[in-house]
């Protein structure tokens, strides 16, 4: 019996080493908090990475296409219920995420007879301004974090994702025009999935040239949050072109 809690143990360090390892090859997403609306960034293969939610949330994701249209349609119809009881203002992030979302992937991680989402989610909210913006990283093991400084980067690898963020922060992402903003993203993205570091010193024009390359045959897709609109839902699809 004394050694039950050790196998416990062992069996879930074993299982965050295949998720780790089923999400390696994953395109990282991203999503910052600008003056005039909150920008949402994935490159895929064909599969859709950035949703819709509610009126003024939204995701990106990466992973297993089956388990983040799972965590979307619980988050969708999450959003709806709470609106349903109450009203479509007291949807928030904080209550999706904290009360359920997290608490269901946590439980299929820890639950070692289930298969576990195979996936990381950065979730956005718009707010009144960029001050009241929320954006939230969840992760395959149910644990997740507030972001503070107006910028998301979620990748494969936990620690080369907070470097990309780090890295979009002391560029001032979040200062950005929508165009300038996407570029950057873009820029991130390259260095994470052609595993170039975030201090070295690399001219534009390589790093544009190596983006345009990375993107051949890739799906790219943007989504906007846009603050100052006529209509409840914030959320539009934005054309490759505006960037």
């Amino acid at each position: 019996m004394t050694e039950e809690p050790y196998r416990w143990l062992e069996a879930i360090s074993n299982r965050r080493e295949y998720v780790t390892e089923q999400l390696k090859s994953g395109s990282p997403v991203f999503a910052a908090s600008l003056a005039d609306g909150i920008l949402l960034l994935g490159v895929g293969s064909g599969q859709s990475k950035v949703f819709e939610l509610h009126d003024r949330e939204a995701m990106a994701a990466l992973g297993h296409p089956a388990d983040i249209e799972k965590l979307r349609q619980a988050a969708v119809d999450a959003a709806h219920v709470e609106s349903f009881t109450r009203a479509a203002e007291d949807v928030t992030l904080r209550r999706l995420v904290s009360f359920n979302l997290s608490a269901r992937v946590k439980q299929e991680f820890e639950q070692l007879f289930t298969a576990p989402f195979l996936t990381e989610i950065l979730f956005a909210e718009l707010g009144n301004s960029r001050a009241e913006d929320v954006l939230v990283a969840l992760h395959f093991d149910g644990g997740f974090q507030f972001l503070s400084d107006g910028v998301g980067a979620v990748a494969p690898d936990g620690e080369r994702a907070a470097e990309a963020q780090a890295w979009l922060v002391a560029h001032k992402l979040s200062e950005q025009p929508r165009k300038e903003a996407g570029m950057l993203m873009l820029r991130a993205w390259w260095r994470l999935t052609t595993k170039r570091s975030f201090g070295d010193d690399i001219p534009v024009e390589e790093i544009t040239a190596g983006v345009q390359k990375a993107l051949e045959g890739k799906t790219l897709e943007i989504g906007w949050l846009k603050r100052d609109h006529d209509r409840a839902a914030r959320y539009e699809e934005l054309a490759v072109d505006s960037l």
